[in-house]
């Protein structure tokens, strides 16, 4: 039994921690949040124990959940780790480039877990293609949110982009070579609506919108790449996979096929699969195989690397937005 402490049981803390106590791994020691409101709500909805200061929180516990603000994930995290506990800590890692790096370094010292709340990785959209040959090319994503407060303490691209540079790093085996961005503060004091365009030493190249004013709610990522085409929604949790075959393929129940006629008069046929994966709880999941790689001693599906690179991007990009903002006429 892992005896796992959370930070933080605001909107998503509770989701948290409604989920730990599902995992019959778990054993939830208590919780630390100073806010007396959403304290006394999560004592009053699951009856658990409210410490009075962090430091006795983690001394209590074997892991800690860290689900609080994103300006106090470096400490909390920092102070774990120090104590030797296993901890997940949702993205960003940490609110600078800096801090997730030191964090990162830490985790050498010990030979505790440390994983980052990267949810969308457990999308179905994005399990249904671990098993396909990506090779991409070109990727375009819109992610697009209606405002909400929640989240406005860091810019669109740590609150929202993230989710998608951290999937693009992930399928994309190449280094970064150029990241061009710009980006509009409309409601918060950061920017609430950014575009970024990322360049890799491959050659595939990225382009993703994300918006916290959107008048609808849409989170697609398309992927191109020789000979096919891929689109993933994570609002539906499926992925659409377009292959252009030379020969016309058996028809089945899950796959299709339809010809098109080439300029010299020659045929293609285009296959169409829909690869869905059966619905999973992303947070769930991901709070399942961070117990398993404590009990089993497996890897971390996302580790603090995943989520420091996926955070010097993101930090590139709001430097790139920030160099816009001063030089606007």
């Amino acid at each position: 039994m892992v005896r796992i402490g959370v930070f933080g049981v605001g909107h998503l803390g509770k989701i948290h921690v409604r989920i730990l106590k599902e995992i019959s791994g778990f054993e939830i020691v208590g919780f630390y949040d100073p806010d007396d409101s959403q304290a006394e709500k999560a004592i009053a909805e699951f009856g658990i124990t409210r410490f009075d200061s962090p430091k006795k929180l983690i001394e209590a516990c074997d892991a800690v959940d860290i689900v609080s603000p994103t300006t106090t994930h470096f400490k909390i995290a920092h102070d774990a780790i120090k104590k030797a506990k296993h901890v997940f800590v949702e993205k960003p890692l940490a609110s600078s480039v800096e801090e997730a790096h030191e964090l990162m370094l830490l985790m050498d010292e010990v030979r505790t877990k440390a994983m980052v709340g990267h949810v969308e990785r457990f999308n179905p959209a994005v399990l249904s293609l671990n098993k396909k040959n990506l090779k991409p090319m070109f990727i375009e994503v819109h992610r697009l949110a209606e405002f909400n407060p929640r989240g406005t303490d860091v810019s669109v691209v740590l609150d929202l982009m993230i989710h998608d540079i951290d999937i693009i790093l992930s399928i994309v085996k190449a280094n970064v070579k150029k990241i061009s961005a710009s980006g509009v503060a409309i409601l918060s004091k950061s920017p609430d609506i950014a575009n970024a365009r990322i360049e890799f030493d491959n050659g595939c190249v990225a382009n993703i919108t994300a918006s916290r004013v959107s008048v609808k709610n849409m989170r697609k990522m398309r992927v191109f790449q020789p000979g096919a085409y891929i689109s993933m929604d994570f609002l539906k949790k499926k992925s659409d996979v377009f292959r252009i075959e030379d020969v016309a393929p058996e028809t089945n129940g899950e796959t299709q096929h339809f010809e098109i006629a080439l300029p010299d008069s020659s045929k293609k046929y285009i296959t169409y699969e829909t690869a869905e994966k059966k619905d999973v709880n992303a947070i769930k999941m991901e709070l399942e195989l961070f117990h398993k790689s404590i009990t089993q001693n497996k890897p971390v599906p996302v580790s603090f690397e995943d989520g420091y690179k996926a955070m010097l991007v993101a930090q590139q990009i709001v430097d790139k937005i920030n160099q816009q903002l001063v030089t606007k006429p």
